[in-house]
């Protein structure tokens, strides 16, 4: 039997019609991913996960039931780059039909040492496939950096493979590749972020970095310093009592450069204060709630400041106006997370006593022995925005941890070395009013950082004002706009100051 002539003219383009139109039927299951082989990948584990609840077991926080997640494939893996790298992770991808065709990768804190599992949860139900890893050892203690490659995983590397092995994951789950790939982390995660955007360049078309922690060299020393930089200066250990009113001299003095008293200070490059001021300090020698005794003023002037060499040098910016009331733990001792850059991965030597610790010194020691492997303060990404990648950084004025001036100092290096024209296209940092490390504070800490950057990447448009919000007892209760980085808001006097439509970024 033979076909007529126009049948048979068609017949091969309707194959193709028939081929291209369904090839999710060529997708793996999620079982099948066990056997998927990847270069320096051991699959340990694979898991279909039904539509509801979801119930998670390990980790620091014991069983946790998960609840209302959609259908996914959870794939665990070893990762081995090194002979003796051991880099877990987690890739949550979920069912076809949910997938929004895109991956993100979100970061750590500290030092790492576990997945960040509660990370996955939300990128998940918004349709995006999903991983996380623990950067290659175990546990929140800086001892593992005594091996030279385990340290090499932490700082940048983890994150690299991460993002390569997933991404073929997910071509061969789906049967194709995502459409974008992004990355999302604040303090450890923010220096993971720059990284990734300073190191591998190719890896990620968005990257989200907030309150990055990417100069640890000088950021731990400066941690250091502050844990004990009120002890060494007689009488100075007072000025944890006092917290309170500096914090509200702070604020009396700054909080209206917005135009409406709200007990957040828009923007601390805008306030004066000077601790040792007449109206701030006791008279006579006197001592009360309500002042600073001399010693006390020098030990506020020191933290507004920051550490710096003998011959006064800045070694890292002091914080800012705002963020008194993280000051009394900060102060009280140097941060386990500080001494255990300092003993392990500077001195390598867990005997090291932190009581010899000397600002100038270690910190030059630390830029000699991590400062290659751990810093990410190289300003030239040109690599990363010649490819069309997008970078925004974000940090709370009021970040008690890592001082805000920091993210100001590399954003106007990186925007100088890529040029003000590519900048203004492909880089953006928004300051966080009131708002302490990463979240928390008085000022609205709330805003949807992936939510702006997938929109970013799509459209090519470049955010110039963000929606936030101030979260109480589960209510809204203050939006504000965050303002693309040197705007601030502004009330324009009239309305609601609660209400974000009531400012202008200026």
């Amino acid at each position: 039997m033979s076909f007529p002539q126009r049948r048979w003219a068609s017949f091969p383009f309707l194959v193709i019609l028939i081929l291209l139109s369904a090839p999710a039927s060529f997708a793996a299951t999620c079982e099948s991913l066990a056997s998927l082989a990847l270069p320096n990948v051991t699959v340990t584990s694979v898991q279909s996960v039904a539509q509801g609840d979801f119930v998670l077991s390990g980790g620091r926080g014991g069983e946790r039931r998960i609840t209302d997640l959609p259908a996914f494939c959870r794939v665990m893996a070893i990762l081995t780059p090194s002979p003796v790298s051991n880099i877990r992770t987690e890739l949550w991808m979920p069912v076809a039909d949910d997938w929004n065709g895109k991956y993100l990768a979100v970061g750590n804190g500290a030092f790492a040492g576990s997945i960040s599992t509660n990370s996955l949860i939300e990128p998940l139900r918004r349709g995006y496939a999903t991983s996380s890893t623990d950067t290659g050892h175990t546990g929140n203690s800086g001892s593992f950096a005594l091996n030279q490659d385990a340290l090499v995983d932490f700082a940048y590397r983890a994150v690299h493979e991460m993002a390569v092995q997933s991404k073929a994951m997910i071509e061969a789950f789906y049967d194709v590749g995502a459409t974008s790939s992004f990355f999302n982390g604040c303090s450890t995660g923010g220096r993971q972020a720059l990284a990734a955007a300073q190191r591998y360049p190719l890896d990620f078309d968005g990257i989200v970095a907030g309150a990055p922690a990417n100069y640890p060299t000088h950021l731990q020393g400066a941690q250091v310093w502050m844990g004990q930089v009120a002890h060494r200066t007689p009488g100075g250990a007072g000025l944890s009592d006092k917290i309170d009113f500096l914090h509200d001299a702070a604020i009396q003095s700054c909080d209206m450069a917005d135009g409406v008293r709200d007990g957040v200070i828009e923007s601390p490059n805008m306030c004066r204060l000077n601790p040792a001021g007449p109206q701030y300090v006791c008279r006579d020698g006197e001592d009360g709630e309500s002042c600073l005794t001399v010693p006390e003023a020098e030990v506020a002037s020191s933290m507004y400041r920051g550490p710096g060499t003998s011959s006064g040098v800045s070694l890292f910016p002091g914080l800012a106006p705002g963020s008194e009331q993280g000051w009394a733990r900060a102060m009280a001792a140097p941060s386990a997370l500080a001494a255990d850059t300092f003993r392990y991965l500077v001195h390598k030597d867990e005997n090291w006593d932190l009581a010899s610790f000397d600002i100038e010194a270690d910190v030059a020691l630390a830029e000699q022995v991590i400062g290659d492997t751990m810093d990410s303060i190289d300003p030239d990404i040109r690599a990363f925005v010649d490819n069309g990648g997008k970078l925004l950084i974000y940090h709370g004025w009021s970040d008690p941890g890592i001082s805000p001036y920091n993210s100001v100092n590399y954003y106007r290096s990186a925007t100088e070395r890529v040029g003000s024209a590519v900048a203004e296209s492909s880089l953006r940092l928004f300051m966080l009013p009131g708002v302490g490390h990463c979240r928390g504070g008085e000022g609205p800490d709330t805003f949807d950082s992936i939510g702006v950057m997938d929109t970013w990447v799509e459209t090519g448009v470049a955010p110039l004002r963000i929606s936030a919000s101030r979260i109480r007892d589960g209510e809204v209760d203050r939006t504000r706009p965050l303002c693309a980085f040197p705007r601030t808001a502004v009330y324009d006097g009239e309305g609601n100051t609660d209400d974000e439509s009531n400012f202008v970024c200026q």
